[in-house]
C-alpha cells in the first residue's frame, strides 16, 4: 500500500498528525484509520464476489484484476501492432522501371 511513501513523508505525516490531533488522540486516530481501511477492503471483497455470483457460472472465469484500467492498456501496448486494411479495392501492380505513377488532384 505505502509503496511510493518514503520514511521522510511518513515522518513528516507523523509530526503533522500530533500537531492536529495530539498525542494523547493520535493512537485512537489511528486505529479508527485503520479499522475504515479493512472495513473498505471487505466490502470491496464482498463486492467482487457477488459481482461473480450474479454473473453466473458461465463467467466464473473472470479476473475482475484484469478489467482494471492500467492492465488493459498495458495489454494493448504490448500487443503488436496489426496494420489497418485499406479502404476499398486495392491492386497490387508493380510500375515497370522509370514509370511514374498515375497522380491524383482529388487525393491531395
Amino acid at each position: 500500500m505505502f509503496q511510493h511513501v518514503g520514511w521522510g513523508e511518513l515522518a513528516v505525516l507523523a509530526v503533522v498528525g500530533l500537531l492536529v490531533f495530539g498525542p494523547d488522540r493520535l493512537p485512537k486516530v489511528a486505529s479508527d484509520v485503520v479499522r475504515m481501511l479493512r472495513e473498505l477492503r471487505a466490502m470491496a471483497r464482498g463486492a467482487a464476489a457477488d459481482l461473480k455470483a450474479e454473473l453466473g457460472p458461465e463467467m466464473a472465469d473472470l479476473d475482475l484484476a484484469s478489467l482494471h484500467p492500467r492492465r488493459i492498456v498495458g495489454s494493448i501496448l504490448d500487443e503488436e501492432p496489426v496494420p489497418a486494411p485499406l479502404p476499398g479495392p486495392v491492386a497490387a501492380t508493380t510500375l515497370p522501371p522509370g514509370e511514374t505513377p498515375p497522380y491524383d488532384p482529388d487525393a491531395t
